[in-house]
Formats: C-alpha cells, sequence, structure tokens
C-alpha cells in the first residue's frame, strides 16, 4: 500500500514537472510574435474562454430580471407596471450607486475604455477585480432596466479572462495582446453569431492592427466563442431576416441621407455623454441616481427604451413599430443610454445604437415607401443599413460594421448601399463634426494616452527577448582572485554590480576586465573604485515587451533595462540580459 501511494506520489511530481517544461516552452515559442502556431493554440482557448463568460454574463441578466418579472431573456420590461418602469431603474441605480461608492475610482473602470487603457498602461495586464465589478454590476444594470448594451462589457469580460490566463501561466506581454484581441472577437462573436464581424471589430478598434499573425488567432477565436455560443445558447442577438436588395439606384441619395441622419444621431449621443462625464467631480452615487431617474422618468412613456433593447429591435424588422413610435424610441435611447454611459455605469454603446440607427432607418423606410411606393425599398433594409451606420459612425469602425450588416443578413446585394450609408455616418461624425468614436472621446477626457501609430504598435508586440544581449552577468563589489576566473572565461558584454543583494550600476564587460588587468596581482579588489563608466539601470520583468523597456528607461532616467526573472530558489530575481536605448532605436529603425 505504501509502495503504491509512493509510485503516485512520483507520478504526479514527474507530470507536474512535464507540464512545467511544456509551459516554459510555450512560453518562449511566445516571445517570437510570428510563431503561428503557438499564437493559434492561444486563439483556441482563448475564444472557448470568451464564448463560455459570455454565456455567464448572459444567463446572470435573465436570471436577475426574472427575479422582479422581467421575462423574455431580461428584455420584457415593456409588460412592467408603469411605476414599476420608474422605481426598478431608479433604485436600482441607487443601490449600484452605493456599492460603487465603496469602490476605489481605479476599481470603477470597466468597459471597451478601461481594455483600451490598460493594454497601453498596463501592457495587456487586465485585472480580476475590475473584471469582477464589471461582470456583477453590468448584469445588475441591464437587469435592472438602465439603457445600455451588452457588448461593451462582453468586450471587457472576453478580454479580462484571457489576460488573467495568459498572466496566470506567465505569458509573455506580447502575447497578452492577442489574448485580449481574442476575447474582443470572442465576446463579438458570442453576442451575434458574427465570427468575421467580431475579427474585424477586434483588429479595427483594439489592437487597431493588422497582421497575418494577429488575424489567425483573432480569427480561430471568434470561431471558437461563436461554436461555444451555438451550441450552449440560442445563439444571442441572432434576428430573422428575409432576403433583401435595393430596389433602385434611385434610392442612392436617400440612402446617403439615411447614413447623414444616423452620424446626426451619433453626434449628439457623444456630446451627451461627454458633457454628462464632466460631471464626474460629483459623488458616484449622485451621478447613478440621477441617471436612473432620468431613464425611469423616459420609461413611463417610452418603456422600451429600458435594456438593451433587442426585443424593440425584432418587433421594428417585423414592421410592427409605428413611425412615430419609431422616432420617439430613437430619441428617447439617444437621451437615456447617453446619459447613462456618461455618468460611468458599467454598461456597452453597442447594443443601443443598433436600436437607434434601427429606429430612425425605420421611420425613413416608412416614409420613402409612402412618398416613393415604387422606388423604394422595403423598410426592413433601411432598418439594416440605419443599424450599421450608427454601429460604425459611434465606435469608428466602419468595416466591422458592413460585415455584421452581411453577417447577420446573409446577403452580398445589400453591401453597396450599407457600405455607402456608413461611409456616410461616419464622414458626418468625424469629417463635419470632427468627433472622436464614444470611447476615444472618453479617453481623451480621462487624460489616458491610447496611441496606435506603427511605432507603439511595434514596440507593443515585440518581446524583450528579441533584442537584448544575454551575455551579462552579476559581478560583486570586491572581487577575489577566484571570482575572475569564472569571469575572464565568460567574457561578458555587461557586468551588473552590486553590494549586499543590491543592485548597483552596470559596466561594459571588456572595460571591467581591463581594468581587472592592471590590478591582477592584487588579492581582492573594489570594482567601485574603478575609473570606467557606469551605465545606470532600469529593470524589467521577462515577459516584458519592449514598449514597457522604453518606458522604464523614460521613467527612471536610465540608460539600460536590465530584463529579470523571479528565482524559485532564492530572493534575488536572475539576470537574464541587458538592453539598451540605442538598441531599441536601431531595432525600430529598420523595422520601420
Amino acid at each position: 500500500m505504501l509502495a503504491q501511494i509512493t509510485g503516485n506520489i512520483g507520478f504526479l511530481s514527474g507530470t507536474l514537472k512535464f507540464v512545467r517544461k511544456l509551459i516554459s516552452n510555450y512560453r518562449r515559442l511566445l516571445t517570437n510574435y510570428d510563431s503561428v502556431l503557438a499564437y493559434s493554440l492561444l486563439g483556441v482557448i482563448g475564444g472557448v474562454a470568451s464564448g463560455l463568460v459570455i454565456l455567464g454574463f448572459e444567463e446572470s441578466i435573465a436570471y436577475l430580471a426574472a427575479l422582479w418579472g422581467v421575462g423574455s431573456s431580461g428584455e420584457d420590461f415593456e409588460s412592467l407596471p408603469p411605476l414599476f418602469r420608474f422605481l426598478l431603474p431608479a433604485i436600482g441605480a441607487l443601490l449600484l450607486g452605493v456599492c460603487y461608492q465603496m469602490l476605489r475610482n481605479e476599481d470603477r473602470e470597466v468597459g471597451i475604455v478601461h481594455v483600451l487603457s490598460r493594454m497601453h498602461s498596463h501592457y495587456g495586464a487586465l485585472p480580476a477585480r475590475n473584471a469582477i465589478i464589471q461582470f456583477f454590476g453590468g448584469a445588475f444594470a441591464l437587469a435592472s432596466g438602465q439603457s445600455g448594451g451588452r457588448e461593451g462589457p462582453g468586450v471587457h469580460l472576453g478580454g479580462a479572462i484571457n489576460s488573467l490566463l495568459g498572466q496566470r501561466l506567465g505569458l509573455p506581454n506580447n502575447s497578452l495582446r492577442v489574448l485580449i484581441a481574442c476575447g474582443t472577437a470572442g465576446g463579438i462573436a458570442a453576442a451575434f453569431n458574427t465570427p468575421l464581424a467580431g475579427v474585424i471589430f477586434a483588429m479595427e478598434v483594439i489592437i487597431a492592427e493588422y497582421t497575418v499573425v494577429g488575424f489567425i488567432p483573432v480569427m480561430l477565436a471568434a470561431v471558437s466563442a461563436s461554436a461555444v455560443s451555438r451550441t450552449f445558447a440560442t445563439g444571442g442577438a441572432v434576428f430573422n431576416i428575409p432576403s433583401l436588395q435595393l430596389t433602385s439606384l434611385w434610392e442612392i441619395p436617400y440612402i446617403v441621407l439615411l447614413g447623414f441622419s444616423c452620424g446626426l444621431a451619433v453626434v449628439a449621443f457623444v456630446q451627451i455623454s461627454k458633457h454628462t462625464a464632466r460631471l464626474s467631480h460629483h459623488a458616484v452615487i449622485f451621478r447613478f441616481t440621477a441617471a436612473g431617474v432620468i431613464t425611469g422618468a423616459l420609461a413611463l412613456f417610452v418603456p422600451e427604451i429600458m435594456g438593451i433593447g433587442y426585443d424593440t429591435l425584432r418587433l421594428a424588422l417585423n414592421g410592427e413599430v409605428a413611425l412615430l413610435a419609431l422616432v420617439v424610441i430613437a430619441g428617447a435611447k439617444i437621451i437615456a443610454t447617453s446619459i447613462t454611459v456618461g455618468a460611468g455605469m458599467p454598461v456597452g454603446i453597442i447594443g443601443p445604437n443598433l436600436l437607434i440607427g434601427a429606429c430612425l432607418g425605420g421611420a425613413m423606410g416608412m416614409i420613402g415607401n409612402q412618398f416613393m411606393p415604387g422606388l423604394a425599398s422595403d423598410p426592413t433594409l433601411y432598418i439594416l443599413i440605419g443599424m450599421g451606420s450608427a454601429m460604425g459612425a459611434i465606435m469608428n469602425a466602419p468595416l466591422a460594421a458592413i460585415l455584421a450588416v452581411l453577417e447577420l443578413t446573409h446577403s452580398m446585394s445589400i453591401a453597396m448601399p450599407a457600405m455607402l450609408a456608413i461611409v456616410a455616418a461616419t464622414l458626418t461624425h468625424t469629417g463635419l463634426f470632427r468627433q472622436r468614436s464614444l470611447h476615444q472621446t472618453i479617453l481623451r477626457q480621462m487624460q489616458r494616452a491610447a496611441p496606435n501609430d506603427p511605432l507603439n504598435q511595434l514596440l507593443h508586440r515585440t518581446h524583450v527577448g528579441s533584442i537584448m544581449d544575454t551575455r551579462a552577468v552579476r559581478v560583486p563589489a570586491v572581487l577575489t582572485q577566484e571570482d575572475r576566473e569564472p569571469l575572464l572565461e565568460f567574457n561578458p558584454t555587461w557586468c551588473l554590480v552590486g553590494r549586499d543583494g543590491i543592485d548597483l550600476y552596470l559596466v561594459k564587460g571588456t572595460e571591467l576586465l581591463a581594468w581587472l588587468a592592471q590590478h591582477r596581482e592584487v588579492e581582492e579588489v573594489d570594482v567601485t573604485e574603478a575609473d570606467i563608466r557606469r551605465w545606470t539601470q532600469t529593470s524589467v520583468p521577462m515577459q516584458a515587451s519592449l514598449r514597457q523597456a522604453m518606458d522604464g528607461i523614460g521613467k527612471d532616467t536610465a540608460e539600460t533595462v536590465c530584463v529579470y526573472e523571479r528565482s524559485r530558489s532564492t530572493s534575488q530575481p536572475i539576470l537574464h540580459g541587458v538592453i539598451t536605448r540605442e538598441s531599441i532605436e536601431k531595432f525600430t529603425l529598420a523595422q520601420l
């Protein structure tokens, strides 16, 4: 019996060692951005993880909403009594505000803005605390009728679960960016069953670059998340849409007008959100409660604005909403959602803007059919084009918007009018009124830098191991004759001088060896007395990217960066190599 237990323990120990070795080798592969196979595996894992967490989030919304009698997966707010429609969002916002009041400011940050900010300021390391707050806070907010979407929280949750997985496995920071992109694509794909739109959204909005190595894992993530969604759920916000096509080319000016109208609606949305966000100096409990009261007051007359609004969107697609109602719903949804988002509630903006665009498109489609019955297309076509136009303008992601429309309709025949309207909406928003996307507007208000120029993209995706000089050793400040022999044999490029376990500064190996040669007869020498150049140094972990190394150099006004790895056996970290500012500059010039 004892022998059997001992054998089992030995087997488990051997298995753990084997797994650790596999993970260590996998980490090493991921330090090279061109390791397509390694990143492909990352994409599949990331897609499955994000798909599961999105399903859990959607089920949580439905479960919480059912507690106070809201059916249809947390969408049927219209069936509630008028007084309850006011009290539910008002009291829900108050309770959410009380909880948020107890949190630190940095813990309140959620959504796409949080993801973009952390990708640049913390190199893709998303904290678990914010993700937990996003999950429960977002689910409660949407279940209590706050006007918002679940796709923004989905992007955060999908990115966070993958980032946390990468951090747990000790993966390099450049791979965390890919993991977050995989989570984003998975979140969008699982919500709409639109994997292609999810891929382009991740590349267009989140990491803002297009590379073959970046595309492949993100594509696999979108497919994996979509498969998870179709297996375990009804498929999210999938709409039954008939085959559609443009009736006449004479409609083109009218479609451009629809794009212009959606662009104006998005301008109003962004402006209201921006002005509401300026009240951030007020207590969060006041801001949330005010937003909830406004939503509740509007819901007394327009209950369709509560929650995400996909039930109303389905009715509009089926032609069951009147012209005047469509216009009123669009206006009220703009006011309610923009204030809710500006107040800082943990909700998204994609779903509400799809509804806003759908209402505007449906209204214009009805008007066109009324005055030009022989020329105007089916109002459903205008609804879909309006959805894509509003989404493309609010996110400044026209390519993702057009692909979402094509995947939802399964028809290429509407590609041309949809592209035209999306371009018109985006130009109205960004060109005519000089507005940024909402998340970029909020980042600018928060004075957070999120540059996406080619230089920053290159530094973010390149691991420090790509250019670091590994011929670096630690040397004690006091060297004996025995200490010098291995030093002479190794002939290091860099020597990190330290005393009593504290690293002091770097010196060139050739210069130190030349100085030691002059004092070869001395039994003990103090390196700190050597008249050789001392290089100031800062430190980064082995997982760091070149962007983190450059930031460390700038922050500490250093000339070099020492790359360390935590040691399991000693308190002093292991020195892996050294990078200089000059080596980073040479690398970027050669690459760009």
